[in-house]
């Protein structure tokens, strides 16, 4: 990348010298230029007029190289716009996992406080057990209560509560037991739900890195594109106007000349009386032509297949995207609740990005869709091209035969029309539908 710029600075730069010597020759022309109406324009020399054609020629190859140039330097931003795109898709999909992942842990913990809690009161009752047998003296005081009783209708009463008392206790010691073994399994997969979520954790933010370091990536060469665009542009309009400067003054002195021509032979042909005459001037017949602009406008908007009081959910969601029509653009940006800030590079900088707009939209709608846009063309129900709808989302990927590098989504408005969050730099917007890298529509609505 580096030495292709290199390479067409120097171009340029040649381009510029050469351009200059041309741009002299035409300030001469017109500084030769008479200060009366009445004298005669200076003619540029065939040289002048033949070196003006050359520059015009090698401006115009120059022009087709750069513009080739710039082809492929754009092509390579497509490209690097589109992989900090997956990356930061990748980024959000692993924030998701760790946000789950964090739920768990912290479920898993509850429970294992539960099973701890559960184990202290078991423990508590065996404990309490023990203390009974030894105040007693036994621990099997059974037989005591037995003989101890009345008569015989109450021995029964005793033997029956001192059966219910012994099952009690037998169970309270079973329940210390599976106590234990609950409290040991909850602390082990808390600590297996804590650690997942801290290597996602992880993973999430070397994600958030690579793509923040593709973006800037990506910015930077949109930064250069813009800067051999405009170089480009003012070259060729300043051999345009060397050429034009060049040859109107060849035509101004070519049109004087035959004006001249005229005048002398229609003086020839008049009496020598009549020869001079005052506030006599001659004007070139040819028919003034103007051009008429048919100043048509067309309409920005797409075509409204619905009334505005619509309450379907697609007009809902529609809506709600219209409303920020303009809003900046924002890398990671965009909630449940509207606009946020974005992430990394837009750190400080409140927006959407594409999937944050889409989610947004369809939320309004009461419709919950994932976060990143890959995984809302995996959720979603799928639609074709020839099926698209208004209210679906399309989707665009460096690779139309897998889903994994999807990059963008829209939301199609019929009429070959999408509303969009298009790309850094940019605001939310309405444009038409691109076919180059669509890999097919998905329905929230269905």
């Amino acid at each position: 990348m580096g030495t292709q710029a290199s390479n067409r600075r120097s171009a340029g730069t040649r381009l510029a010298r050469r351009l200059s010597g041309v741009v002299v020759a035409a300030a001469l022309c017109l500084v030769a230029a008479p200060a009366t109406a009445g004298a005669a324009p200076t003619n540029p020399s065939d040289a002048q007029l033949t070196q003006a054609q050359q520059a015009k020629a090698d401006a115009a190859a120059q022009v087709g190289t750069i513009a080739a140039a710039l082809a492929d330097a754009q092509a390579q931003l497509d490209a690097a716009r589109a992989e900090s795109a997956i990356a930061l898709d990748t980024f959000q999909g692993k924030q998701a996992e760790y946000e789950a992942a964090q739920a768990t842990a912290e479920t898993a913990a509850a429970t294992a406080q539960r099973a701890r809690d559960d184990l202290a009161a078991a423990r508590a009752a065996i404990a309490s057990f023990a203390r009974e047998s030894y105040v007693q003296g036994s621990t099997s005081p059974t037989l005591e209560a037995l003989m101890t009783a009345d008569g015989p209708a109450q021995m029964m009463e005793r033997a029956a509560l001192l059966e219910a008392a012994g099952t009690h206790r037998g169970d309270v010691v079973v329940q210390v037991g599976a106590a234990e073994q609950q409290a040991t399994a909850a602390d082990t997969a808390a600590q297996t739900a804590l650690g997942a979520a801290a290597t996602l954790k992880q993973e999430a933010a070397d994600a958030l890195a690579a793509a923040e370091s593709l973006e800037v990536s990506a910015r930077q060469q949109a930064a250069d594109v813009a800067t051999q665009q405009a170089t480009a542009q003012q070259q060729l309009e300043q051999a345009q106007q060397t050429l034009l400067g060049i040859e109107g003054a060849r035509a101004a002195a070519e049109q004087y000349a035959t004006e001249q021509a005229a005048a002398a032979v229609r003086a020839a042909e008049q009496p020598v009386s009549r020869s001079v005459t005052s506030g006599s001037s001659s004007t070139s017949g040819g028919s003034a032509t103007s051009s008429s602009s048919s100043g048509s406008g067309s309409s920005a908007g797409p075509a409204t297949t619905a009334g505005a009081g619509s309450s379907s959910a697609v007009e809902t969601a529609i809506s709600a995207a219209r409303e920020y029509l303009g809003t900046i653009y924002a890398w990671g940006g965009g909630s449940l609740n509207g606009p946020s800030v974005g992430w990394g590079v837009d750190a400080g900088i409140v927006g959407f990005d594409c999937s944050g707009l889409t989610r947004y939209a369809y939320a309004q709608a009461g419709i919950s869709i994932p976060r990143n846009s890959s995984a809302q063309y995996k959720a979603l129900p799928k639609v074709s091209r020839a099926d698209l709808q208004r209210g679906d989302l399309v989707f665009w990927a460096t690779n139309t035969a897998n889903a994994s590098t999807i990059h963008h989504v829209a939301i199609y408005l019929g009429n070959g029309q999408i509303l969009e969050a298009p790309q850094s730099g940019s605001v939310i917007r309405v444009t038409s539908m691109r076919w180059s890298g669509f890999i097919g529509g998905a329905r929230p609505s269905a």
